[in-house]
């Protein structure tokens, strides 16, 4: 395919792409038939109810991809009425795309495209969730050196800050910290939360910060009865995340969160050095 007609497919189709009041990106399905050669609207929509099935194949909400919505049309006369459209995501276009003629050179082109458009979005959203991540475990690790200093002031000693912390890892997974590491495969010297995904880090930062709060406002000041506090406050979070459907103990290991810090500051040293070589040429 030649560049010129790339470059004049790829403007087309971001031409013609909206956005919604909350930012999010989005094709109308009437537009999108003109894009990819199709003449006849009932022929598009078969193509429209192939990827409506690979879209929920995938495990994915159609209502979410494709919107059924009205729009007013001008006729021959001057009067409008209203046809029926569709509000499609960047993946909906892309499913779309794979479910095309692909005889028709916009579609080879659109399936293509659409592919590594979908594909950069899903780096970006990787990211975020890896950033993320690093932050709630980050904020973990604040709130249980607070949960020490408030052991320390409390009872005069945090040498039981260990202990307390591993009857909360009971409480919340139904396993001692150690357990729960054999059963997740995580190296004894490590930390288990630098390899639990994000929500276990914010159930737990949640746990320990109801604990300091209570720990204060009853002035509780001695280990067992900081460690019934803590107990009953994972205890309650794990309850809360049961009756949406999680349960603790059975979320896989994730990447080591110190892996994914090193990797993110590698990006961010590579970002900088590239900005700092497209100022050089300008």
């Amino acid at each position: 395919m030649k560049t010129e007609i790339i470059q004049s497919l790829t403007n087309n189709f971001e031409s013609y792409a909206h956005k919604t009041e909350n930012g999010i990106e989005f094709w109308l399905a009437r537009d999108l038939q003109q894009l990819l050669g199709y003449d006849k609207w009932d022929n598009f929509i078969g193509v429209i109810s192939k990827a409506k099935i690979a879209c929920e194949n995938t495990g994915h909400v159609i209502s979410y991809h494709f919107a059924g919505v009205g729009k007013m049309v001008k006729l021959g006369s001057g009067s409008e009425r209203e046809v029926q459209d569709i509000m499609l995501t960047r993946y909906a276009c892309y499913l779309i795309a794979q479910n095309g003629d692909p005889r028709k050179e916009e579609i080879a082109f659109a399936q293509t495209y659409f592919a590594v458009q979908t594909r950069k979005f899903e780096i970006i959203e990787k990211k975020i969730q890896e950033i993320e991540r690093l932050q709630a475990r980050q904020k973990l690790s604040t709130t249980e050196k607070q949960l020490s200093g408030v052991i320390f002031q409390q009872t005069g000693s945090d040498r039981n800050f260990a202990l307390i912390r591993s009857k909360g890892d009971k409480a919340l997974f139904g396993y001692t910290t150690q357990e729960m590491k054999g059963r997740l495969k995580v190296p004894r010297s490590r930390p288990l939360s630098d390899f639990q995904p994000t929500i276990i880090l914010k159930a737990k930062d949640f746990a320990t910060e109801i604990t300091i709060f209570n720990t204060k406002n009853k002035q509780l000041n001695t280990e067992q009865s900081i460690s019934e506090e803590h107990i009953t406050n994972n205890r309650s979070v794990r309850k809360t995340l049961i009756s949406r459907g999680i349960y603790p103990e059975n979320l896989p290991a994730i990447e080591d969160v110190k892996k994914v810090e090193r990797k993110l500051k590698s990006e961010e040293k590579k970002n900088l050095k590239d900005l700092d070589r497209d100022k050089l040429n300008r």
